[in-house]
């Protein structure tokens, strides 16, 4: 199973889009606190709709906690903008972390640096900042099922 990783979501109608993509890819989503929103919120579970209720959904109080459980190995990539990579050329595996930062700021630059060959981008053209964060899982998400055949298993 693949593992989503949203370091510090701020918009709930992307985390609850995350969450019903992951139901439909049968992924792990992994949320690491701290929120910009309440869980329970309603644009939350409007987002997510009913697919919510079939989540496989972890909660951590920070990244430090979740690394302990999941110490960093070649199987966690970090999707940012400021990676050299293109996020196709990730070598994915079964069971690998995907990881995504805050919609405002991204993943923090120390950990981008500490893991640049694992650190990946989705190609965009000149001038675009970023796009939706629920569009980058999507894609991302779908490249990794496609690399580990993953979807053999629906």
């Amino acid at each position: 199973m693949i593992n989503i990783v949203l370091i510090e979501p701020r918009i709930p109608q992307n985390t609850g889009n995350i969450g019903r993509l992951c139901v439909a890819a049968n992924a792990r989503l992994h949320l690491i606190h701290p929120l910009g929103f309440s869980i329970d919120e309603k644009s939350l579970k409007r987002a997510g709709m009913d697919y919510w209720q079939n989540l496989k959904l972890s909660e951590w109080e920070n990244s430090e906690h979740f690394w302990k459980a999941h110490p960093i190995d070649k199987k966690h990539f970090f999707l940012s903008t400021k990676a050299k990579k293109l996020y196709y050329e990730g070598d994915f595996e079964d069971e690998c972390f995907l990881y995504f930062g805050r919609e405002d700021a991204g993943l923090d630059e120390k950990i981008l640096f500490q893991n640049p060959d694992q650190t990946l981008k989705i190609p965009m053209t000149q001038g675009t900042r970023s796009i939706n964060l629920a569009t980058a899982v999507g894609a991302v998400l779908y490249e990794a099922i496609r690399q580990t055949e993953n979807y053999l298993k629906f």
